[in-house]
């Protein structure tokens, strides 16, 4: 059972059975597992808040941003933000200097851009998902040991191809973490939409 990093990779180990996996290498598959985690999986586990200052036009992302998820001009009341692609900002805010208070945000390398150009410099609050510190000796557990250790764990697997070349378990672990990583986002798209529609109460 998987309950921290040093059983994840005895794990790894373990399932492998190849001599030529040893610890290091294994450190190596679960490393490599994690970047393929964070390009295709997105759950409240990988969720931080996003508080920032525009200067200059833009605001700066953190370093362990992957993707934004919501975002809005902190006030009384705060302003949502529409959130858009930056070549569809160019092309709707083409005139790149003081204009008004944004309406849409789009990420452009590591920082965040606007539409309207913002006209002051606002304080930007949000929330997005961020790429966990990566599991190690002193790291050692994290939301991919916990809820979401299958995803780790056969996307760990499934990159030793390389060791065990035509083995047919390699097509069981791909699958096995295909199923972990959809029953991850299918929970979080759950989780995001369970209110549903706001309703009027009768007085």
């Amino acid at each position: 059972m998987i309950s921290d990093y040093t059983s994840l990779i005895s794990q790894v180990i373990n399932w492998i059975e190849n001599d030529l996996v040893t610890t290091a290498i294994a450190q190596d598959l679960i490393q490599l597992g994690e970047s393929r985690i964070y390009k295709e999986v997105r759950t409240s586990g990988m969720e931080a808040t996003l508080s920032v200052t525009i200067a200059g036009g833009v605001a700066a992302l953190p370093a362990d941003f992957i993707e934004l998820k919501s975002v809005r001009i902190a006030g009384s009341p705060d302003k949502p933000l529409g959130i858009i692609g930056d070549e569809q900002m160019y092309r709707e805010y083409p005139t790149r200097s003081s204009s008004n208070k944004p309406d849409f945000a789009a990420v452009e390398a590591s920082n965040l851009i606007f539409g309207p150009y913002p006209d002051s410099a606002y304080t930007v609050k949000g929330i997005y998902y961020k790429r966990l510190i990566a599991l190690s000796a002193s790291n050692t557990t994290n939301y991919f040991t916990g809820d979401g250790a299958d995803a780790l764990f056969f996307a760990s697997l499934a990159e030793a191809e390389p060791f065990l070349k035509n083995d047919q378990r390699l097509v069981i672990w791909e699958a096995k973490y295909r199923d972990a990583t959809n029953r991850i986002n299918k929970e979080e798209k759950r989780r995001r939409f369970r209110g549903g529609p706001l309703r009027m109460r009768e007085a």
